[in-house]
């Protein structure tokens, strides 16, 4: 079974300095259809404008992943956490207990980024912060894993029954995944176009996938692409 949530059926919110679209209900967005997918909460595809950003706020009991597309991200937060985020690296935040956190666009270039939420397989985790990088020529024309429960293959660690791939295709290109019996995947494209199961799908999409034994996805035009194997 394979559902296309068209990128134009997302909830859209445009602050001037930030342009974010949901593809879960979010903040004012709600779609009671639209709450999320297995345990996966949230996909904010966000535009944010030079030198403006979020300031410090509070999170609790969720796993928090910020892939960023373009642009850098300067995160900090109350752990004592100062980062820089660049296109290629995946950031993994626990806010367990509680957390307080900044994301901000440190220069005069348009940020754009996907946030992800998780929810957590428990309440009330000890807070953790953790980000690497993923070169390229590793997501290239495969799916490599970048965040699971138990690190492999270099990955970062999420507390959740979740594995999180990235992958990048050229024109023509295809990668394929093998999906467990009783496993679901959630394949959100963040650029180009192409087809998934002979699906048609581009930039904005997000496809939740059940009961199928692969995935397949072939690019018509160059694809950046995440996929969520979840339980």
């Amino acid at each position: 079974m394979i559902y296309v949530r068209s990128g134009e059926e997302r909830g859209h919110a445009n602050h001037g300095w930030l342009d974010s679209h949901h593809t879960f209900s979010f903040a004012d967005y709600h779609d009671p259809d639209f709450m999320g997918f297995r345990t996966l909460r949230v996909i904010n595809e966000d535009t944010v404008a030079g030198r403006r950003g979020f300031g410090m706020h509070p999170h609790r009991d969720m796993e928090i992943i910020t892939y960023v597309l373009g642009g850098a991200v300067e995160h900090r937060d109350s752990m004592g956490t100062r980062a820089i985020i660049k296109p290629g690296e995946v950031q993994r935040m626990t806010a367990g207990t509680g957390v307080l956190h900044s994301e901000m666009n440190p220069s005069e270039e348009p940020l754009h980024l996907l946030q992800i939420w998780i929810l957590p397989n428990e309440a009330g985790l000890k807070p953790g912060y953790e980000q690497k990088a993923f070169d390229a020529r590793e997501r290239q024309g495969r799916f490599r894993v970048v965040a699971s429960p138990d690190g492999r293959e270099g990955s970062l660690t999420v507390h959740q029954d979740v594995v999180l791939h990235g992958t990048l295709l050229g024109r023509g290109e295809q990668a394929e995944y093998a999906l467990a019996p009783g496993r679901h995947a959630w394949v959100q494209l963040a650029r180009g176009s192409g087809t998934l199961n002979g699906v048609k799908v581009k930039a904005g999409d997000g496809v939740a996938v059940s009961e199928e034994a692969r995935v397949v996805l072939a690019a018509q035009e160059p694809i950046e692409a995440l996929l969520f194997d979840l339980a």
